[in-house]
């Protein structure tokens, strides 16, 4: 067997690779992952201890509570765009909300790591739109709509659509 040939998974690995874009195509993937990212160091920094050689640094707060919190509803709320994403709208609301209230509340929004991540998720959440389905876009392309027939009014056939002139209604035939 050569180096370029396929082994025996890389059927299966290219089928779930398909379906697994098909399934982040068809909802705000990107929206979700930045909300959970953003929400991981909001409810860890508080929690979290820093050693620098010998010393260790705990960067406990008085406000541990709620970054806690904040974080676990981030990573909630990032769940959500991507299991149910009908309510994307108020998901990507409530993150930017969320990332807001967690400056003063947990150690400027995780050293502003995480509240910039929140931010973008929820920003994203807010902007995306699902795409319309291929066959309905080549469907539409082959059958154009038929122009209106003109309003006849007579045996003949003339058109006489009314036209306004100022108030006034005029024949044009």
């Amino acid at each position: 067997m050569s180096a370029d040939a396929p082994g025996p998974n890389d059927h299966i690995v290219k089928v779930y690779w398909r379906k697994f874009r098909a399934w982040r195509g068809a909802r705000p993937f990107w929206a979700g992952l930045f909300t959970i990212l953003g929400g991981i160091p909001i409810a860890y920094l508080p929690y979290g201890n820093i050693k620098l050689g010998n010393v260790t640094l705990a960067m406990a707060t008085t406000a541990g509570a709620g970054s806690l919190i904040i974080g676990v509803l981030l990573v909630t709320l990032g769940l959500t765009m991507w299991f149910h994403h009908i309510v994307r709208v108020f998901a990507g609301v409530a993150a930017i909300l969320l990332a807001l209230i967690s400056i003063p509340v947990s150690n400027l929004g995780g050293f502003l790591i995480g509240f910039l991540l929140a931010m973008i998720g929820g920003a994203l959440s807010i902007s995306w739109a699902p795409g319309r389905p291929a066959a309905k876009e080549e469907a539409a392309d082959e059958q154009p709509e038929p122009a209106p027939a003109p309003h006849t009014d007579d045996a003949s056939g003339a058109d006489t659509t009314l036209e306004t002139n100022g108030g006034r209604h005029h024949s044009a035939g």
